[in-house]
């Protein structure tokens, strides 16, 4: 897994090998003396399109500089067709593209989890990904993802970033029957909207009778809050 630490590390060394400092470093870069440290320090991490800019400062290859940091074989990858301006980058799997989501502009990262919208992801992949992806890329992986890993903690971390329209996609799933219908405790607390769509479900069949004790304890929860 790609470490910022041992990038930030290896970036130090290759400054002090070099005999720079981190000003004189920052102007060839374009960059301020404190962006330099905090790249050093491992707290951030360059924009991967200055990887390029950096290797040829410090006389390395692009693959040398990105190997400092420790990446499997698909991060480095992809790491290198970014930093190389490449159009098509493939992703070998996933979880190469969950742990590089921080690095990864929201445009990258979009055109990597398009390759695996109709392979069907893991609900927890989609939970860390979420955070960085615009609403309509996260709204396309939920409609492919499978749950056989979703438990009330990943959806309750998961269901608070979600636009309006990734909330309606997953309650939409419960009706459907592919999530548990006791999955609407979690979802209530933040698309109280759905409440009469709801209790439409239950008169339908569609969902069962037992829904409606959830939605009294959660309206008597959130009035009995209210009044104190």
């Amino acid at each position: 897994m790609f470490d910022t630490m041992k990038f930030g590390k290896a970036l130090s060394t290759l400054r002090k090998k070099a005999d720079m400092t981190q000003n004189e470093v920052a102007d060839r870069l374009n960059l301020s003396r404190q962006a330099i440290s905090k790249y050093e320090r491992g707290e951030s991490f360059p924009d991967i399109s200055v990887l390029v800019l950096i290797a040829d400062l410090f006389q390395v290859t692009l693959d040398q500089l990105i190997d400092y940091g420790e990446p499997t074989h698909g991060e480095s990858l992809i790491l290198e067709n970014v930093a190389r301006g490449n159009a098509d980058i493939v992703a070998e799997n996933i979880a190469d593209v969950v742990n590089l989501a921080p690095l990864l502009k929201p445009s990258v990262l979009t055109k990597l989890s398009q390759q695996f919208e109709k392979k069907g992801i893991d609900i927890s992949n989609v939970v860390v990904l979420a955070e960085y992806l615009n609403d309509e890329s996260v709204i396309k992986l939920i409609e492919n993802v499978t749950f056989d890993e979703i438990s009330d903690e990943i959806l309750a971390k998961f269901v608070p970033i979600l636009s309006f329209e990734s909330k309606e996609v997953i309650f939409q799933k419960i009706l459907d029957g592919e999530m548990d219908w006791h999955f609407i405790k979690v979802l209530l607390p933040y698309a109280g909207y759905i409440t009469t769509q709801i209790e439409a479900a239950v008169m339908e069949g569609v969902l069962p009778w037992e829904v409606l004790d959830v939605l009294r304890n959660y309206y008597w929860d959130r009035n009995r809050y209210r009044s104190k």
